[in-house]
């Protein structure tokens, strides 16, 4: 049976992410977000909705490019915080002991503790209530080396990455699948008789 609820942010789980920005002086910035997700792969292009009160969402406006870090779950306590606290009051960088490293290709930094950063550009932004959703091409991606193999393939199991579930932080499970594993399933299936 099922019970029916009033709409809300029920999609789960969603990835957290640490998005620098670029400051508006010497000191960069960051804020978690959970609202994100890959919107198209050709050209890469990746969203994240950001409320218009929030210190970085300033950034973001003026410099039209940040860096979406993909952090590892045993920075779970410092990637919160970096949620919670605010960067007009707080350099989150020098407080939570992270390292800004300089970008390839937009304005805004790495983090390097983060073993996956994704360098983006502003496509498109939309008002849509609570959020802004910035739509943005993602220009370089960067590896921690020891997560490539010998062919230059992510090991995904090698990632750490955190979800984010009703207001909880989870780690990714086990792999359960592959994309298109059903259909070779199928096709590996000897025919029986009927």
């Amino acid at each position: 049976m099922k019970i029916e609820r009033r709409p809300s942010t029920a999609l789960l789980p969603t990835p957290v992410v640490l998005v620098s920005v670029a400051g508006e002086s010497a000191q960069p910035n960051m804020l978690t977000i959970a609202w994100t997700g890959i919107v198209c792969s050709a050209p890469p292009m990746l969203s994240v909705a950001v409320r218009p009160s929030r210190h970085s969402y300033r950034l973001i406006t003026a410099t039209r490019d940040f860096v979406v870090n993909i952090p590892p779950a045993e920075l779970v306590e410092a990637v919160d915080r970096a949620g919670v606290w605010s960067g007009a009051e707080h350099d989150k960088f020098a407080e939570l002991g992270f390292t800004a490293r300089p970008a390839s290709k937009v304005k805004a930094p790495l983090i390097e503790e983060c073993p996956i950063n994704l360098e983006c550009v502003v496509r498109h932004q939309l008002e849509l209530g609570a959020h802004d959703l910035f739509i943005a091409e993602i220009v370089a991606v960067h590896y921690d080396k020891e997560l490539l193999d010998a062919r230059g393939r992510l090991r995904t199991g090698a990632v750490s990455a955190l979800g984010y579930v009703g207001g909880d932080y989870y780690t990714l499970g086990e792999r359960v699948g592959a994309y298109g594993y059903s259909q070779k399933a199928l096709r590996d299936k000897p025919e029986t008789e009927g």
